[in-house]
């Protein structure tokens, strides 16, 4: 298995995985248990994004990461909306542990304004998108470039979802795979 856990102390970030709560497009909770997992591969890319996030005073809040394919098909049944959502017959790269959705917070805990929501299923949630104020432009490509920076490729269509840049290489991963499962027993 070459998922690893990502929490503090090793990794200095803030975790608030949604889909563990009823505070998701969904309306109700995913994942059972709120463990943050990525791929070793993604775990030391997020190390560097932490450290270039920390040259700016800024550090890393989590809202999703590794998704067990399970989980996939949860989201997809509740929005079959591709331009949003992988089509878990494809697999995502969250189902792989090597896709992070994430935005930046102050040294005090405070989210940076993006323009959106996390998970808002609309245009404005576009990387690029100018319908947004001047603030949350500058914020959005803050957060490109350390991402960029640090080895990870973007979504065009929202703001807070990168990946590895060969995602599709990796396996998808169940999971009855994890060492703690995270969705609730079907």
């Amino acid at each position: 298995m070459d998922l690893v856990e990502i929490a503090p102390p090793e990794y200095d970030v803030d975790i608030e995985l949604l889909y563990a709560t009823d505070g998701n497009f969904t309306g109700k909770p995913v994942y059972k248990t709120p463990i943050c997992y990525l791929h070793k591969d993604a775990a030391d890319a997020l190390k560097k994004t932490i450290i270039y996030a920390a040259e700016l005073d800024f550090r890393i809040r989590i809202y999703d990461a590794f998704r067990p394919s399970e989980a996939q098909w949860v989201l997809w049944d509740h929005t079959p909306d591709p331009d949003f959502l992988a089509d878990p017959r494809r697999g995502s790269p969250h189902s792989r542990g090597t896709a992070i959705d994430l935005t930046l917070i102050t040294a005090e805990g405070q989210p940076l304004e993006m323009g959106t929501g996390f998970d808002a299923f609309t245009p404005r949630s576009h990387h690029g998108n100018t319908d947004i104020s001047k603030i949350a432009q500058q914020n959005r490509l803050i957060l490109l470039g350390i991402m960029t920076l640090a080895g990870w490729d973007f979504y065009r269509n929202e703001w807070w979802h990168y990946q590895l840049f060969d995602s599709r290489n990796f396996p998808l991963v169940s999971d009855k795979e994890v060492p703690n499962p995270m969705m609730p027993p079907s």
